[in-house]
């Protein structure tokens, strides 16, 4: 075997290393709570995820890189020998922004439609970055008392888009990403 297949063997070697110690620390990230609660009107539900914001992603936000995480939401209604009635399906996006100049955070939920959230510290901004706080599922006039419902959860951090030919160079940011798993619980109205 001459030098050239011993660099290429070794360099593919060390890409498949590399790339397997970053998806390991991705799967880290995971539904750690989903509880559930209602209005006079509305089904809501809470929801923390744990192990989002690892010390890589902590580094690109801080240097300037926006990150958003993307939650899954479905209820389903459980109907035994048939396939389950899907009654709502819901995606709510978060996005934190770091401003270097101001030394300030912007975290921006979609699902509250209000201005983003300013803040100047990293461990609030990183707290509503992976929470969930009364989000409205469904009506509950759409629910039957009775019958049995499922909420299936996750989250997934959105892959990063970089420049024309930025990413040959950065490679690694594809491995930012991550996906939990489906988390689920189930109720009776």
């Amino acid at each position: 075997m001459n030098i050239s297949n011993k660099l290429k063997t070794g360099t593919i070697t060390a890409l498949i290393f590399f790339s397997l110690s970053f998806s390991v620390s991705a799967r880290e990230a995971r539904v750690t709570s989903i509880r559930l609660n209602n209005t006079r009107d509305h089904l809501l539900i809470y929801l923390n995820i744990e192990g989002a914001l690892q010390n890589k992603m902590e580094k690109a936000v801080l240097a300037g890189i926006p990150a958003s995480f993307t939650y899954y939401i479905k209820l389903n209604k459980i109907r035994g020998l048939w396939f389950d009635k899907e009654i709502s399906d819901i995606k709510a996006i978060h996005t934190i922004r770091y401003d270097n100049l101001k030394k300030e955070f912007f975290v921006n939920r979609s699902w509250e439609n209000a201005a983003p959230i300013v803040t100047k510290s990293f461990d609030y901004a990183k707290l509503l970055m992976s929470q969930l706080n009364s989000l409205k599922i469904v009506e509950l006039n759409k629910l039957t008392k009775g019958h049995q419902y499922q909420i299936l959860a996750k989250a997934e951090l959105s892959k990063v888009t970089l420049p024309l030919y930025l990413h040959y160079v950065l490679f690694f940011v594809s491995m930012w990403d991550f996906e939990t798993d489906w988390h689920s619980i189930s109720f009776i109205y």
